[in-house]
């Protein structure tokens, strides 16, 4: 067994939370007020210049303000940061079409500040294995003494053992609306055994719209994931939303949190799943296109794709659902290779013709030339495949396409709650 250090985020449950939530709450609170002040100070300077500060800038600005002093300093930046990520995603969904996006709002509801969550990072936090403990630091205008901390007794699952981890990077302190109480979220490296893998097969993956993923191996078999689950949560929770009063009121920001979570499960599970498929298949390589660029064209500026397009494009994270796939794959020793797309649509993987004319419907690739009848995704996927693993198709092989046309469709089961074949899915 080889050894691989790889970063988990671990939540524990405060033991002593009645001890040490006011103490919380006051950091929340402040971190909030902080919030609410970069949030002003980027407006005026947006409106005056024309500019949206960064954080650098706002770091700069505010460092000598009284709220600054409220949180320990790490921790005020860290606020000051995700303002700044805020906007430029904001920015974004602004360059994509969506006329709709408003930039980040003022964390304040019914004249009262929400609880924030706090990050610790380096000095602001103390972790005692031993006793199984957390220190928190308090910002200067909130402490009584130079020693004024939060200790707070954590619980972990019983899987976790804090004694191993290798080296914790930052703690959050995250409220819980549903629980109604602060948990910690413990940001660490861990070392893990993994299996030797000798495994030389190959598979790609085409990230898609209409298809998400669709997954061809190297043996000639095929896989679409639809996840119709995530246009499902898109069009239930949009309808929720709309009808409440505030677009930043407690209700919309929960259904938002909610449709969050949901997206965020089905993407772990898809990713799971299809690495629990690739060590079934004795795959060693995973090849998956690279869409780091697609929303910009060769001078940076967003590319138009039409109004739902946009909206669609927007909404898709292939960035989140690739790490998560890459961290997974590491655990067990597949590596994943990150490739270029350019023209595997077009591109006839069986002889390497390329003709847009070959794309004959949305999920339909025909070429003439070699006779090739595919679904027009997987055939996307076996061209990935095909950058890290040759074939022999491409050199005049002879390879059935059946495979390429009817590739097996697998859905997510909500009863269940993992991918199973189409035909299995309950409805």
């Amino acid at each position: 067994m080889a050894k691989q250090v790889v970063k988990r985020t671990f939540t524990g449950s405060i033991q002593n939370h009645q001890q040490v939530q006011d103490d919380l709450d006051s950091l929340g609170f402040a971190a909030s007020k902080l919030w609410n002040v970069a949030r002003w100070t980027s407006e005026r300077v947006w409106n005056e210049t024309g500019h949206i500060p960064e954080d650098g800038e706002l770091k700069s600005y505010l460092k000598s303000h009284e709220r600054y002093s409220d949180l320990h300093s790490q921790s005020s930046q860290r606020v000051l940061e995700e303002l700044s990520e805020a906007f430029v995603g904001w920015y974004r969904k602004r360059q994509n079409g969506d006329s709709k996006a408003n930039p980040p709002a003022y964390r304040k509801h019914n004249d009262a500040h929400p609880r924030s969550t706090l990050t610790f990072k380096g000095a602001g936090f103390k972790l005692d294995t031993n006793n199984g403990r957390i220190r928190l630091s308090k910002g200067e205008n909130l402490k009584e003494s130079w020693s004024d901390f939060i200790l707070c007794d954590i619980q972990t699952r019983p899987d976790v053992d804090l004694s191993a981890i290798e080296s914790v990077q930052q703690v959050r302190a995250v409220w819980n609306k549903q629980r109604d109480e602060w948990e910690l979220h413990i940001v660490c490296n861990v070392e893990l055994d993994v299996s030797e893998n000798n495994a030389e097969k190959t598979a790609g993956i085409d990230l898609g719209i209409c298809n998400f993923a669709a997954l061809a191996f190297e043996q000639q078999e095929s896989e679409l994931y639809p996840l119709n689950c995530l246009k499902q949560d898109d069009y239930y929770f949009s309808k929720q939303i709309a009808r409440c009063d505030d677009s930043s009121s407690e209700e919309a920001t929960r259904l938002n949190g909610k449709k969050s979570n949901r997206r965020k499960h089905n993407f772990h599970t898809l990713s799971k799943h299809i690495v629990e498929r690739c060590v079934d298949e004795n795959v060693g390589v995973i090849a998956i296109g690279d869409l780091s660029g697609i929303r910009e064209d060769e001078d940076g500026e967003a590319k138009n794709w039409g109004k739902h397009g946009n909206l669609d494009l927007h909404s898709w994270a292939f960035n989140r659902f690739t790490d998560m796939l890459e961290y997974k794959a590491e655990e067990a020793d597949i590596s994943v290779k990150r490739v270029s797309e350019e023209n595997t649509s077009k591109s006839c993987s069986s002889c390497g013709c390329e003709r847009d004319a070959n794309r004959v419907e949305r999920g339909l690739y025909v070429c003439d030339e070699s006779d090739l009848v595919a679904n027009a995704d997987v055939n996307g996927a076996e061209n990935i495949r095909q950058q890290v693993s040759p074939s022999l198709a491409t050199d005049g092989g002879d390879r059935s396409n059946g495979w390429l046309a009817q590739p097996s469709t697998f859905l997510f089961d909500t009863e269940t709650g993992a991918f199973v074949p189409q035909e299995q899915v309950v409805s």
